[in-house]
């Protein structure tokens, strides 16, 4: 029944998206779609997809990302502390550990990520590593989130990292070879997709419910902005890493 449910609401959901497409195809453009049958199986394939993948971020996903931070904030799990003794926030040193990981592995494992790296590998004439990219964006979004779980234990409010974080993406923008700076900007965009926001907002809720004095409205919400915004910062760094390794070895050749 919820299977049905999801892909009743899927469906007016995605309505809209076709109307367009077949709007301007025979209103604008005025052709008509070549393969149509083969077209529309597609839409029937995707509507499929995403009706499943909904399904499974309600049964699978959200509940995992609430359950693991419901199990790692247990005070069962936590350090014994004595009584009156408030607990510090490097006791929650397993929610770190869990977050870096988790975000290292799915934004690994995150599709759109891989087709951004392996065409910025072809443009490139290979002068980009495609899995080198990807280990930066991955290394970005672990910090980001890892960063993300620490302000929830703490409690901080979520403006002043907002705002470092993208003085340090100006700085880095103004510093930063100019070619990367675009591919970097996009990097931070496809980080938070199908696989990593569902884990992201789960964690985060969960962990905001599980702590006590924590809002999961005021505080469970604010990571996938983090996620978005560190994935920048490694790749522009990576890239002016590389350049300064380039410079120096340019260099060193000179004079010998």
């Amino acid at each position: 029944m919820d299977f049905f449910n999801i892909l009743l609401s899927t469906s007016f959901d995605i309505a809209p998206i076709i109307a367009i497409i077949f709007g301007f195809q025979y209103l604008v453009i005025r052709k008509k779609v070549h393969r149509l049958p083969q077209v529309i199986v597609g839409f029937v394939l995707v509507l499929l997809g995403l009706s499943l993948f909904l399904l499974g971020l309600e049964k699978a996903l959200f509940p995992m990302g609430s359950m693991m931070a419901e199990q790692l904030t247990s005070p069962s799990f936590l350090p014994t502390l004595a009584e009156d003794v408030q607990r510090h926030w490097s006791d929650y040193y397993w929610v770190y550990i869990f977050a870096f990981t988790i975000g290292a592995s799915t934004t690994i494992a995150e599709p759109s990520l891989i087709a951004v790296s392996i065409k910025a590998g072809e443009i490139s004439g290979g002068t980009i590593n495609p899995f080198i990219l990807r280990i930066a964006v991955a290394l970005g979004m672990a910090i980001g989130i890892t960063l993300g779980t620490w302000r929830i234990v703490m409690g901080l409010p979520l403006q002043g990292f907002i705002l470092g974080a993208y003085l340090l993406v100006i700085i880095q923008t103004l510093r930063s070879p100019k070619s990367i700076i675009p591919l970097a900007f996009d990097s931070g965009g496809v980080t938070t997709s199908t696989i990593t926001v569902p884990i992201i907002a789960a964690l985060g809720l969960g962990l905001a419910t599980s702590i006590p004095g924590r809002d999961p409205l005021m505080d469970g919400f604010g990571m996938i902005a983090l996620a978005c915004l560190f994935p920048i910062i490694t790749v522009m760094g990576y890239a002016q890493i590389a350049e300064w390794l380039e410079k120096r070895n340019r260099l060193r050749n000179e004079s010998s």
